[in-house]
């Protein structure tokens, strides 16, 4: 009965020390595995920079992410606008200046100036006028009713993915030069500071480059473009554009003009010898003529042969009747 209390003591103390032990391997562990996670994640927070970059440098690996337009309003988008219209005039020089005034009036300003004045009236002016993209169609519209209008043609191109395009690209070469500053700033080496000095001012070039696409992008839309023709009461009117035609037609009236052409070409050809021919080739030609009358003149007659075979005799032979004697 008392060695019975002490099993039982004894078997409480093993229990109890197999069941601590057991708690420490569980909390070990857990902290090793979360040290473990904890070092996973310092990684990968230090690996996406890089990994950023990567992808910045090969844009490759961002294939898989499909590319999509971007959804804005007709308000929001970059659009370049550049229009061209012809108006008849009395006075080129008074439109010209009035035009001036209507670009100064609307914010814009003139970008080229180029005129042909004459007293026949036969003058022209072109002007090229950069006013904002707002004031565009009010502008063309004041242009036309300076005269009369012979001709007017309007072009827009919307340029809104490549201005999103170049803000991207540009945000993320940003990135890859601060991120090479600041490895230039962490050089121990000379040959790693002069590798990083070349590899950030090739950076600074390329985001240069890209940064001034931008402001030539943003010129464009912010300013449009308007090329106005002022025509003289005698000057000739733009040629209108005429469509080539396609099928037999077009290629009937395509050999027709390349034929015209082929000969146009053979007659300048031929009208540019044609002196040459005169001055050289006839005095050879009487030259030729006259040596070969020369020699035929030269040349000994040939005797006459009969059909016989036999030389002509030279005196005729004597008829025997004559050769006869009278008889008493």
């Amino acid at each position: 009965m008392r060695a019975r209390p002490a099993l039982l003591i004894t078997t409480a103390l093993a229990a109890g020390i197999i069941l601590s032990g057991c708690g420490a391997d569980s909390s070990n562990d857990s902290a090793s595995s979360a040290g473990m996670s904890a070092d996973g994640g310092g990684e990968k927070v230090a690996a996406a920079p890089a990994q950023v970059e990567a992808q910045a440098a090969d844009p490759a690996q961002g294939k898989d992410t499909p590319a999509q337009a971007p959804d804005l309003g007709v308000d929001q988008r970059s659009i370049i606008y550049r229009g061209s219209i012809a108006v008849r005039v009395k006075d080129i020089n008074a439109a010209a200046g009035l035009s001036t005034g209507i670009a100064q009036t609307a914010g814009g300003f003139v970008g080229g100036d180029n005129r042909n004045s004459s007293n026949t009236g036969s003058g022209t002016a072109t002007l090229t006028l950069r006013v904002p993209a707002e004031k565009f169609a009010t502008t063309v519209d004041g242009l036309s009713k300076l005269g009369t209008e012979e001709s007017r043609e309007i072009n827009t191109e919307d340029v809104t993915e490549q201005t999103v395009d170049l803000d991207a690209r540009i945000a993320v070469q940003d990135a890859r030069v601060a991120s090479g500053r600041k490895l230039l700033g962490q050089a121990k080496s000379l040959d790693d500071l002069v590798m990083l000095e070349k590899e950030v001012a090739t950076r600074e070039s390329d985001l240069a480059s890209l940064q001034a696409k931008k402001r030539r992008l943003a010129d464009l839309t912010a300013l449009s473009t308007i090329t106005v023709t002022f025509l003289g009461p005698e000057s000739p009117g733009p040629k209108p554009k005429d469509d080539d035609p396609a099928g037999f037609i077009g290629g009937l009236s395509s050999g027709w003009h390349a034929l015209l052409a082929s000969l146009k070409v053979l007659l300048t050809v031929l009208g540019a010898l044609l002196p040459w021919i005169i001055a050289i080739g006839l005095p050879v030609w009487a030259i030729w003529w006259s040596y070969k009358r020369w020699q035929r003149n030269r040349a000994p007659q040939p005797a006459f042969v009969p059909a016989g075979g036999g030389p002509l005799p030279a005196h005729p032979p004597a008829s025997p009747a004559a050769d006869e004697k009278p008889t008493d």
